[in-house]
Protein backbone atom coordinates (compact mmCIF):
# COMPACT_ATOMS: atom_id res chain seq x y z
CA UNK A 1 0.00 0.00 0.00
CA UNK A 2 1.13 3.47 -0.78
CA UNK A 3 1.86 5.32 2.44
CA UNK A 4 2.17 8.86 1.29
CA UNK A 5 0.84 11.29 4.29
CA UNK A 6 2.28 14.37 3.01
CA UNK A 7 0.32 13.39 -0.54
CA UNK A 8 -2.95 14.41 -1.62
CA UNK A 9 -5.59 13.73 -4.64
CA UNK A 10 -7.71 16.42 -5.18
CA UNK A 11 -10.91 15.27 -7.63
CA UNK A 12 -11.88 18.27 -9.53
CA UNK A 13 -15.38 18.66 -11.10
CA UNK A 14 -16.93 21.33 -13.03
CA UNK A 15 -19.25 22.93 -10.61
CA UNK A 16 -22.61 23.99 -9.05
CA UNK A 17 -24.52 26.83 -7.69
CA UNK A 18 -24.85 26.64 -4.34
CA UNK A 19 -29.16 26.90 -4.00
CA UNK A 20 -31.01 26.02 -7.02
CA UNK A 21 -31.90 29.99 -7.07
CA UNK A 22 -31.69 32.93 -9.38
CA UNK A 23 -28.96 34.73 -7.58
CA UNK A 24 -27.02 31.54 -6.81
CA UNK A 25 -27.17 30.49 -10.28
CA UNK A 26 -26.43 34.10 -12.04
CA UNK A 27 -23.25 34.20 -9.21
CA UNK A 28 -21.84 30.21 -10.99
CA UNK A 29 -23.08 31.20 -14.26
CA UNK A 30 -20.92 34.57 -14.24
CA UNK A 31 -17.83 33.32 -13.09
CA UNK A 32 -18.25 29.49 -15.42
CA UNK A 33 -18.68 32.00 -18.12
CA UNK A 34 -16.70 34.56 -17.75
CA UNK A 35 -13.66 31.82 -18.13
CA UNK A 36 -11.71 32.62 -21.28
CA UNK A 37 -11.24 28.80 -21.53
CA UNK A 38 -14.91 28.70 -21.94
CA UNK A 39 -15.84 32.11 -23.64
CA UNK A 40 -13.00 33.18 -25.93
CA UNK A 41 -14.96 36.90 -27.31
CA UNK A 42 -12.64 39.53 -26.09
CA UNK A 43 -13.82 40.79 -22.65
CA UNK A 44 -14.99 43.92 -23.47
CA UNK A 45 -17.15 42.47 -26.11
CA UNK A 46 -18.38 39.73 -23.71
CA UNK A 47 -19.14 41.05 -20.28
CA UNK A 48 -21.67 43.41 -21.47
CA UNK A 49 -23.24 41.10 -23.23
CA UNK A 50 -23.06 38.52 -20.04
CA UNK A 51 -24.00 40.50 -17.35
CA UNK A 52 -26.55 42.53 -19.23
CA UNK A 53 -28.64 40.15 -21.38
CA UNK A 54 -27.35 36.87 -20.70
CA UNK A 55 -27.36 36.47 -16.94
CA UNK A 56 -30.63 38.20 -16.56
CA UNK A 57 -32.50 36.05 -19.07
CA UNK A 58 -30.57 32.76 -18.00
CA UNK A 59 -30.17 32.55 -14.55
CA UNK A 60 -33.85 32.30 -13.70
CA UNK A 61 -34.37 29.66 -16.23
CA UNK A 62 -31.51 27.50 -15.48
CA UNK A 63 -32.46 28.18 -11.30
CA UNK A 64 -35.93 26.48 -12.10
CA UNK A 65 -33.62 23.49 -13.88
CA UNK A 66 -31.61 23.06 -10.70
CA UNK A 67 -34.96 23.03 -8.76
CA UNK A 68 -36.38 19.83 -10.64
CA UNK A 69 -33.49 17.61 -9.82
CA UNK A 70 -32.11 18.89 -6.35
CA UNK A 71 -31.38 16.09 -3.81
CA UNK A 72 -32.48 16.75 -0.24
CA UNK A 73 -28.66 16.99 -0.02
CA UNK A 74 -27.90 18.91 -2.42
CA UNK A 75 -26.97 19.77 -6.19
CA UNK A 76 -26.48 16.12 -7.49
CA UNK A 77 -23.50 17.08 -8.95
CA UNK A 78 -22.03 18.15 -5.49
CA UNK A 79 -22.99 15.36 -3.48
CA UNK A 80 -22.03 12.72 -6.14
CA UNK A 81 -18.54 13.94 -6.03
CA UNK A 82 -18.00 14.54 -2.62
CA UNK A 83 -19.19 10.80 -2.26
CA UNK A 84 -17.13 9.62 -5.00
CA UNK A 85 -14.04 11.47 -3.18
CA UNK A 86 -15.13 9.74 -0.01
CA UNK A 87 -14.89 6.63 -1.41
CA UNK A 88 -11.58 7.13 -3.14
CA UNK A 89 -10.26 8.08 0.49
CA UNK A 90 -11.32 4.46 1.53
CA UNK A 91 -9.17 3.17 -1.00
CA UNK A 92 -6.15 5.62 -0.68
CA UNK A 93 -5.63 5.69 3.68
CA UNK A 94 -2.60 6.76 3.78
CA UNK A 95 -3.18 9.73 1.18
CA UNK A 96 -5.54 12.64 1.55
CA UNK A 97 -8.33 12.46 -0.84
CA UNK A 98 -10.46 15.69 -1.10
CA UNK A 99 -12.63 17.57 -3.90
CA UNK A 100 -13.05 21.28 -5.45
CA UNK A 101 -14.63 22.81 -7.84
CA UNK A 102 -13.51 24.72 -10.80
CA UNK A 103 -16.12 27.48 -10.53
CA UNK A 104 -18.02 27.91 -7.09
CA UNK A 105 -17.34 25.99 -4.10
CA UNK A 106 -15.00 24.20 -2.41
CA UNK A 107 -12.89 26.50 -4.99
CA UNK A 108 -10.32 24.89 -6.90
CA UNK A 109 -7.52 27.36 -4.92
CA UNK A 110 -9.05 27.77 -1.80
CA UNK A 111 -8.26 23.51 -1.63
CA UNK A 112 -4.77 23.87 -2.90
CA UNK A 113 -4.44 26.37 -0.60
CA UNK A 114 -5.41 23.95 2.34
CA UNK A 115 -3.49 21.39 1.64
CA UNK A 116 -0.47 23.34 1.51
CA UNK A 117 -1.49 24.74 4.88
CA UNK A 118 -1.91 20.78 6.09
CA UNK A 119 1.85 20.58 5.43
CA UNK A 120 1.17 18.25 1.77
CA UNK A 121 3.97 18.74 -0.31
CA UNK A 122 2.75 16.10 -3.27
CA UNK A 123 -0.79 16.78 -5.06
CA UNK A 124 -2.48 15.15 -8.10
CA UNK A 125 -4.57 16.92 -9.49
CA UNK A 126 -7.64 14.46 -10.94
CA UNK A 127 -10.35 16.59 -13.12
CA UNK A 128 -13.23 14.69 -13.57
CA UNK A 129 -13.27 14.86 -17.16
CA UNK A 130 -12.42 11.66 -19.18
CA UNK A 131 -12.05 13.13 -22.11
CA UNK A 132 -9.09 16.31 -22.55
CA UNK A 133 -10.75 19.18 -23.73
CA UNK A 134 -9.54 23.04 -23.96
CA UNK A 135 -12.34 23.91 -22.38
CA UNK A 136 -12.31 21.73 -19.26
CA UNK A 137 -9.57 19.92 -18.62
CA UNK A 138 -7.01 22.77 -20.06
CA UNK A 139 -8.99 25.56 -17.77
CA UNK A 140 -8.47 23.35 -14.92
CA UNK A 141 -4.54 23.24 -15.19
CA UNK A 142 -4.41 27.08 -16.04
CA UNK A 143 -5.37 27.42 -12.22
CA UNK A 144 -3.03 24.69 -11.43
CA UNK A 145 0.25 26.46 -12.94
CA UNK A 146 -0.71 29.90 -11.84
CA UNK A 147 -1.29 28.32 -8.31
CA UNK A 148 2.25 25.99 -8.50
CA UNK A 149 4.03 29.44 -9.86
CA UNK A 150 3.34 30.80 -6.10
CA UNK A 151 3.69 27.74 -3.80
CA UNK A 152 6.79 25.67 -5.98
CA UNK A 153 7.50 23.82 -2.40
CA UNK A 154 4.24 21.82 -3.73
CA UNK A 155 4.90 19.56 -6.49
CA UNK A 156 1.57 18.90 -8.42
CA UNK A 157 0.54 16.66 -10.92
CA UNK A 158 -2.57 16.59 -13.66
CA UNK A 159 -3.84 13.70 -15.01
CA UNK A 160 -5.27 14.72 -18.23
CA UNK A 161 -7.15 12.28 -19.57
CA UNK A 162 -8.18 9.01 -19.29
CA UNK A 163 -10.66 8.78 -22.25
CA UNK A 164 -9.44 4.63 -23.34
CA UNK A 165 -8.11 3.67 -19.65
CA UNK A 166 -9.04 0.10 -19.09
CA UNK A 167 -10.15 0.07 -15.59
CA UNK A 168 -12.55 3.38 -16.17
CA UNK A 169 -13.73 1.91 -19.40
CA UNK A 170 -14.54 -1.39 -17.42
CA UNK A 171 -16.46 0.66 -15.07
CA UNK A 172 -18.94 2.36 -17.90
CA UNK A 173 -19.01 -0.80 -19.72
CA UNK A 174 -19.97 -3.02 -16.15
CA UNK A 175 -22.72 0.11 -15.13
CA UNK A 176 -24.17 -0.66 -18.48
CA UNK A 177 -24.36 -3.98 -18.36
CA UNK A 178 -25.88 -4.43 -14.60
CA UNK A 179 -28.54 -1.95 -15.89
CA UNK A 180 -29.19 -4.52 -18.96
CA UNK A 181 -29.22 -7.20 -16.91
CA UNK A 182 -32.04 -6.01 -14.14
CA UNK A 183 -33.87 -3.77 -17.25
CA UNK A 184 -33.10 -5.45 -19.97
CA UNK A 185 -31.42 -4.23 -22.67
CA UNK A 186 -32.81 -1.62 -25.38
CA UNK A 187 -32.52 -2.14 -29.24
CA UNK A 188 -29.92 0.83 -29.27
CA UNK A 189 -27.17 2.37 -27.52
CA UNK A 190 -26.86 5.90 -27.74
CA UNK A 191 -23.40 7.70 -26.17
CA UNK A 192 -23.83 11.13 -25.61
CA UNK A 193 -20.98 13.40 -24.75
CA UNK A 194 -20.91 16.99 -23.97
CA UNK A 195 -20.27 19.29 -26.85
CA UNK A 196 -17.71 21.72 -28.09
CA UNK A 197 -18.21 24.66 -30.32
CA UNK A 198 -17.23 22.72 -33.49
CA UNK A 199 -14.14 25.61 -34.24
CA UNK A 200 -12.27 24.52 -31.45
CA UNK A 201 -12.28 21.46 -32.84
CA UNK A 202 -11.15 22.89 -36.04
CA UNK A 203 -8.34 24.51 -33.94
CA UNK A 204 -7.09 21.28 -33.03
CA UNK A 205 -8.72 20.24 -29.43
CA UNK A 206 -8.59 16.64 -30.17
CA UNK A 207 -11.69 16.33 -27.40
CA UNK A 208 -14.59 14.40 -30.46
CA UNK A 209 -11.47 12.16 -31.12
CA UNK A 210 -11.04 11.14 -27.18
CA UNK A 211 -15.02 11.03 -26.91
CA UNK A 212 -15.06 8.62 -30.13
CA UNK A 213 -12.31 6.43 -28.72
CA UNK A 214 -14.05 5.90 -25.35
CA UNK A 215 -17.13 5.27 -27.21
CA UNK A 216 -15.42 2.89 -29.20
CA UNK A 217 -14.11 1.47 -26.38
CA UNK A 218 -17.05 0.82 -23.94
CA UNK A 219 -18.83 -0.55 -27.03
CA UNK A 220 -16.03 -2.98 -27.57
CA UNK A 221 -16.26 -3.76 -23.92
CA UNK A 222 -20.03 -4.79 -23.95
CA UNK A 223 -19.35 -6.71 -27.35
CA UNK A 224 -21.58 -4.46 -29.36
CA UNK A 225 -21.40 -4.40 -33.00
CA UNK A 226 -21.64 -1.88 -35.42
CA UNK A 227 -24.84 -1.36 -35.59
CA UNK A 228 -26.16 -1.90 -31.89
CA UNK A 229 -24.84 2.08 -30.60
CA UNK A 230 -23.83 5.67 -31.82
CA UNK A 231 -23.09 8.33 -30.25
CA UNK A 232 -23.92 12.19 -30.54
CA UNK A 233 -22.83 15.87 -28.72
CA UNK A 234 -25.29 17.33 -26.13
CA UNK A 235 -25.80 20.84 -24.24
CA UNK A 236 -25.31 23.38 -27.26
CA UNK A 237 -25.39 26.68 -26.65
CA UNK A 238 -25.83 29.94 -28.71
CA UNK A 239 -26.17 30.29 -32.77
CA UNK A 240 -22.91 28.52 -34.03
CA UNK A 241 -21.80 25.39 -34.82
CA UNK A 242 -21.46 22.80 -32.65
CA UNK A 243 -19.79 19.24 -32.75
CA UNK A 244 -22.21 17.02 -34.60
CA UNK A 245 -24.44 14.78 -34.65
CA UNK A 246 -26.10 15.93 -32.19
CA UNK A 247 -27.46 13.84 -29.65
CA UNK A 248 -31.79 14.47 -29.46
CA UNK A 249 -32.17 15.12 -33.30
CA UNK A 250 -29.85 11.58 -33.91
CA UNK A 251 -32.26 10.25 -31.07
CA UNK A 252 -35.49 11.54 -32.73
CA UNK A 253 -34.10 10.02 -36.33
CA UNK A 254 -34.01 6.57 -34.71
CA UNK A 255 -37.47 6.54 -33.22
CA UNK A 256 -39.21 7.88 -36.65
CA UNK A 257 -37.61 4.91 -38.26
CA UNK A 258 -38.40 2.49 -35.93
CA UNK A 259 -36.69 2.23 -33.04
CA UNK A 260 -39.09 2.58 -30.05
CA UNK A 261 -36.84 1.46 -27.26
CA UNK A 262 -33.24 3.65 -27.03
CA UNK A 263 -30.76 3.27 -24.53
CA UNK A 264 -28.83 6.32 -23.04
CA UNK A 265 -25.43 6.84 -21.22
CA UNK A 266 -23.49 10.38 -20.83
CA UNK A 267 -19.76 8.74 -20.35
CA UNK A 268 -18.19 12.23 -20.78
CA UNK A 269 -19.72 13.12 -17.31
CA UNK A 270 -18.00 11.77 -14.01
CA UNK A 271 -20.81 12.20 -12.09
CA UNK A 272 -24.99 13.04 -12.65
CA UNK A 273 -25.49 17.03 -12.95
CA UNK A 274 -27.81 19.09 -14.11
CA UNK A 275 -27.02 18.61 -18.33
CA UNK A 276 -27.35 14.24 -17.76
CA UNK A 277 -30.40 14.62 -15.37
CA UNK A 278 -32.47 17.46 -16.42
CA UNK A 279 -31.42 17.28 -20.23
CA UNK A 280 -31.16 13.98 -21.18
CA UNK A 281 -33.23 11.96 -18.52
CA UNK A 282 -36.14 14.19 -18.47
CA UNK A 283 -35.84 16.22 -21.66
CA UNK A 284 -34.65 13.74 -24.16
CA UNK A 285 -37.16 11.09 -23.01
CA UNK A 286 -39.87 13.45 -23.26
CA UNK A 287 -38.95 14.37 -26.58
CA UNK A 288 -38.67 10.74 -27.52
CA UNK A 289 -41.91 10.02 -26.16
CA UNK A 290 -43.49 12.38 -27.96
CA UNK A 291 -42.56 10.55 -30.93
CA UNK A 292 -43.92 7.16 -30.11
CA UNK A 293 -40.47 5.87 -28.45
CA UNK A 294 -39.01 4.93 -24.97
CA UNK A 295 -35.69 6.21 -23.74
CA UNK A 296 -33.89 4.82 -20.92
CA UNK A 297 -31.21 6.82 -19.29
CA UNK A 298 -28.22 4.98 -17.48
CA UNK A 299 -27.06 6.94 -14.74
CA UNK A 300 -23.29 7.84 -14.55
CA UNK A 301 -20.96 6.29 -12.59
CA UNK A 302 -20.95 8.60 -9.37
CA UNK A 303 -19.88 7.07 -6.51
CA UNK A 304 -19.99 3.60 -8.18
CA UNK A 305 -16.77 1.01 -6.76
CA UNK A 306 -15.49 0.40 -9.59
CA UNK A 307 -15.59 4.07 -10.47
CA UNK A 308 -13.54 5.08 -7.27
CA UNK A 309 -11.18 1.96 -7.65
CA UNK A 310 -10.59 3.18 -11.56
CA UNK A 311 -10.11 6.94 -10.50
CA UNK A 312 -7.64 5.35 -7.83
CA UNK A 313 -5.32 3.96 -9.82
CA UNK A 314 -4.97 6.79 -12.03
CA UNK A 315 -3.93 8.83 -9.01
CA UNK A 316 -1.23 6.28 -7.73
CA UNK A 317 -0.06 5.86 -11.44
CA UNK A 318 0.82 9.98 -12.07
CA UNK A 319 2.84 9.47 -8.55
CA UNK A 320 5.28 6.74 -10.20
Amino acid sequence: MLDAPDTAVLAVNLGTPETPTAPAVRRYLAEFLSDRRVVSLPALLWQPLLRGLILPLRSSRSAAKYAQVWLPEGSPLMVHTRQLAQAMQALLPTLRVRHAMRYGEPALTTELDRLATEGVRRIVVLPLYPQYSTTTTASVEDRVDAWQRRNPQVTVSLVQDYSIDPDWVAAVAGSIQRYWQQQGRGQKLMFSFHGIPQRLADAGDPYPQRCEASARAIAAALGLGADDWQMGYQSRFGRERWLQPYAEPSLWELAEAGVKQIDVVCPGFATDCLETLEEVAMGFTETLAERGAQMRYIPCLNAEPEHARALARLAVASLA
